[in-house]
């Protein structure tokens, strides 16, 4: 009863965050960020003990995450006026993001490592993956029924 109510929830959490088409992309971010908080909470079954020690570390790696995608996720006008040398310089850019994230994900897994087991961090990042799907999902649910 007690998973279906916060299911419920979560449904309804969900279909807000994505219906705030107009809502600033910080707050938008935040109620995201609190939605993820409370569905790896649940299904985590963190001790407080654990919660305590996780969360910090998450949530830094979150903020290092999100710089990196700003990096890698820039505003590209035209590409076909961009010159090979700008093309070059973004391409490196690219890698480089994706090389910085490779390296605070394996960070991220040392340092989860000293607080849980690996079998708990393996299905932390499958909740990741499913969150993630939920909240594409539902954006593209509430996008079609606005379109109909």
């Amino acid at each position: 009863m007690k998973n279906l109510i916060f299911t419920i929830f979560l449904v309804v959490a969900f279909g807000q965050v994505v219906s705030a088409q107009e809502e600033d992309p910080q707050e938008r971010y935040e109620r995201i960020k609190a939605l993820k908080v409370a569905y790896f909470t649940q299904e985590m079954k963190f001790s407080d003990k654990v919660a305590e020690k996780f969360w910090p570390i998450y949530n830094q790696y979150e903020v290092e995450r999100r710089k990196l995608y700003e990096r890698e996720h820039i505003e590209l006008n035209n590409v076909e006026c961009m010159s090979e040398d700008e093309a070059d310089k973004l391409m490196t850019e690219f890698l480089t993001v994706e090389s910085e994230e490779y390296k605070i994900k394996k960070q991220l897994f040392r340092d989860l490592k000293n607080i849980m087991s690996a079998k708990d961090i393996i299905k932390l990042q499958q909740l990741e993956d499913e969150f993630h799907k939920k909240l594409i999902k539902e954006y593209r649910s509430k996008k079609d029924r606005g379109q109909s």
